[in-house]
């Protein structure tokens, strides 16, 4: 569907500069932000709610308190949390 947006000049020169840095589209930049935007946000494994939570804009954040962590597992706790949002919000790669 097309539709018609007004969007501030600087702040559509940064999305296109995205889209490219991402080698992607603007069209895909947008609806990638609004995908984010309106679906819900992940569900946490048992594993990750004993050191981060759901903060109120949906966005996943490290608890303040709760059991210590390791750099090694908070690294490897983000990358894992970062591959299951590119999975859920980025479409496949091009073939």
């Amino acid at each position: 569907m097309k539709t018609t947006l007004d969007i501030d000049d600087a702040l559509l020169i940064k999305a296109k500069t995205l889209a490219a840095q991402r080698r992607t589209t603007l069209k895909a930049l947008v609806e990638h932000a609004l995908s984010r935007e309106i679906l819900p946000p992940p569900e946490l494994t048992p594993e990750q709610s004993q050191y981060m939570e759901i903060g109120p804009l949906g966005i996943i954040r490290i608890k303040k308190t709760g059991p210590p962590m390791t750099a090694e597992a908070y690294q490897a706790m983000v990358d894992r949390v970062e591959q299951e949002e590119d999975e859920r919000y980025l479409p496949p790669p091009a073939k």
